[in-house]
């Protein structure tokens, strides 16, 4: 790519801050990594009550309902008129969405008014979360078909793992995607063994005992139920410990009853969502292990996060979050079940040694920057805008194509009307004000 093309992304996505997730975290960085030096980048994303944007990047939000108890983040208007003509005002090179709902229509409708390609990456498996939300299979599968329709009318997917990408194969789509990882926005190394301390002091936690930490939604598809049974069995044998539980989500009252009932309210902390991210650092560095048994995510940007702090990973075999990893050099791996968690915390948790040195090798072979990793991707969107101009993206038409240019031409056939009635309604108030009328 010639170092001298700057480029404009517009980086659309349907949760952002103040909403905490891995995603939300992905368009966060990449706006603030190509902001600092490669190009310009906006963010385009639902509107929250009450919400203040200070960001070095622009951020454009739009009209939004809340879904939170469904979806767990607000569902956005994609084709708000003040959203679309402050994205066309910014003039972008390269669409990049985060998400194949709303962000997609979104992205879509711009593409037809801009004549710029759409780059999509697949985050999350979202026929998870479309089987919560939606009850019928018929109903489900629509939702899902319409879903990859969406994804597939893009010029160019990608992937934050190759798990994912299978994951969506099994979806229906059948196009090309490319591998592109997610990066962390810690610097490398534990931190500061003051905050360390600190946050030992402020949680009470002893210092003869392991401490155990996952971070992120509190979800039960996080595995969290694996942990609570792994760690009532091993308190019933003797076991000693301490779990925090980082984070906040729908089904975070029904783990801490859950918690309760077996007698782990003592030793089991849930903290809520933590937004300082040197405090977050400080829980990763002061943690023995990071206990992530998901097979729910696709990459897992924790697991770089424990990494990137000097700290282990227990993952599930086979899980996305896996990927990348060595079992007993730079990670650890059990099966999907309390009993394997339960025999490897009984076998390894007091060996601080050990874990220390697993540690290490995980910051050594598995820590990547989001420096490194936007720096990738924006280099991909030169490849991208060539494609498109040359015809080579490969795209799937969809129906759904027709649809959304007939909304973008009645918006802006709407807006046109309402502009025109504004400046005769204004050219008509500066008539009656006239002295010589």
């Amino acid at each position: 790519m010639d170092e001298r093309a700057r480029l404009s992304v517009c980086l659309l996505n349907d949760s952002f801050p103040p909403l905490i997730d891995g995603v939300a975290n992905a368009v966060v960085n990449y706006a603030r990594v190509i902001q600092d030096g490669l190009g310009s980048a906006m963010a385009a994303v639902p509107d929250y009550p009450g919400v203040t944007d200070d960001y070095p990047f622009p951020v454009v939000r739009y009209p939004s309902f809340d879904t939170t108890k469904i979806v767990g983040y607000r569902a956005g208007y994609p084709l708000s008129p003040r959203a679309m003509e402050a994205i066309a005002h910014f003039a972008p090179d390269v669409i990049h969405t985060h998400c194949p709902v709303m962000s997609t229509v979104m992205a879509r409708a711009l593409r037809e008014r801009l004549d710029v390609p759409v780059v999509f990456t697949y985050h999350t498996k979202f026929d998870i979360d479309i089987r919560r939300a939606i009850s019928g299979h018929l109903l489900q599968q629509t939702a899902i078909r319409l879903l990859v329709d969406n994804i597939s009318a893009c010029d160019a997917v990608w992937v934050v793992s190759r798990g994912a990408g299978e994951n969506l194969r099994s979806l229906g789509y059948a196009g090309e995607y490319t591998v592109m990882e997610n990066g962390v926005d810690f610097p490398r190394g534990p931190a500061p063994e003051a905050a360390q301390e600190a946050l030992r002091r402020e949680l009470a936690l002893p210092g003869d005992v392991p401490v155990y930490l996952f971070v992120g939604r509190m979800m039960w598809y996080k595995g969290i139920r694996i942990i609570l049974d792994a760690l009532a069995a091993l308190r019933r044998a003797g076991g000693d410990f301490r779990m925090l539980l980082v984070g906040d989500g729908m089904d975070r009252p029904e783990m801490e009853a859950m918690a309760r009932q077996l007698g782990l309210e003592d030793v089991c902390l849930f903290t809520g969502a933590v937004r300082d991210r040197e405090k977050l650092r400080a829980y990763f560095s002061l943690s023995d292990l990071f206990l992530f048994p998901s097979t729910f995510d696709t990459n897992g940007i924790v697991v770089r996060e424990a990494a990137a702090c000097g700290t282990a990973s227990v993952l599930v075999r086979g899980s996305c979050a896996a990927e990348d990893v060595t079992d007993g050099e730079n990670a650890l791996l059990i099966e999907e079940d309390g009993e394997s968690l339960r025999a490897l915390l009984d076998r390894v948790g007091r060996d601080r040694p050990l874990l220390r040195r697993l540690g290490q090798q995980a910051l050594e072979q598995l820590y990547l920057s989001w420096e490194d990793s936007v720096r990738r991707a924006y280099s991909r969107y030169a490849v991208v805008l060539d494609h498109y101009k040359r015809g080579l993206t490969g795209r799937s038409l969809e129906w759904t194509d027709e649809l959304y240019n007939l909304l973008d031409d009645l918006r802006r056939g709407i807006t046109a009307a309402r502009n025109f009635r504004e400046n005769n309604l204004r050219r008509w108030q500066e008539w009656l004000r006239r002295p010589d009328r």
